[in-house]
């Protein structure tokens, strides 16, 4: 099993070339497909390129608390990610990631 992404050198330019690309969610034995439809850059901070946010949808019925969840993406490995619903979003639900 591969190491999880060290967050800390996660920037948002790794992110805007994936903008409505396919990740995937894993949540109690279940892989769910999620969209990172927006790419945010969300002000300056003590992170190298400032603090960014991703928003992703999630498929309808999709109906998660906020948690640490493991997504991955073939070109950045697995991430431990804390995802935040912010209710209903693209046909489905909202997560949003923001990376301080």
């Amino acid at each position: 099993m591969t190491a999880p992404a060290d967050l800390a050198a996660l920037s948002i330019d790794q992110f805007l070339p994936l903008q409505n690309a396919e990740f995937e969610l894993k949540a109690a034995g279940a892989a769910i497909p999620l969209k990172l439809a927006k790419v945010d850059n969300v002000g300056n901070s003590g992170r190298a390129g400032g603090a960014f946010s991703l928003l992703f949808a999630a498929p309808k019925g999709a109906a998660l608390p906020q948690a640490i969840y493991q997504v991955a993406h073939p070109a950045l490995g697995v991430m431990e990610i804390f995802l935040v619903p912010v209710g209903p979003f693209g046909g489905g639900a909202g997560y949003q990631a923001i990376f301080t």
